[in-house]
């Protein structure tokens, strides 16, 4: 059974912007709705949940936990909406708790 990504809440759309992803991309309306959520989805995503996930996709790419730790907190200023920066030992509090 596929497994359906689910929405932590639900986000109102406006027309515009799924107007111009239709005119603009090749979507359909229900594609360009689907699309505009998973970006929210992506973005709504909380600091903790994030440096965890990225913590297993580096260890994955073989990387120490020196490297990933450099590169999470670089990444982290790059976020829609950056958190308050954080030391190396938070981020690892983080994963590890």
């Amino acid at each position: 059974m596929r497994k359906r990504r689910r929405y932590p809440r639900i986000y109102r759309v406006h027309d515009e912007l799924v107007d111009h992803l239709t005119r603009s991309t090749p979507l359909s309306r229900g594609e360009a709705l689907r699309v505009i959520q998973d970006v929210l989805a992506y973005f709504d995503e909380t600091t903790g949940d994030y440096v965890r996930r990225r913590h297993r996709e580096l260890q994955t790419e073989g990387l120490v936990n020196a490297e990933i730790f450099e590169r999470i907190a670089a990444d982290l200023k790059y976020r829609a909406v950056a958190p308050p920066e954080l030391t190396l030992r938070q981020l690892r509090r983080l994963v590890y708790g």
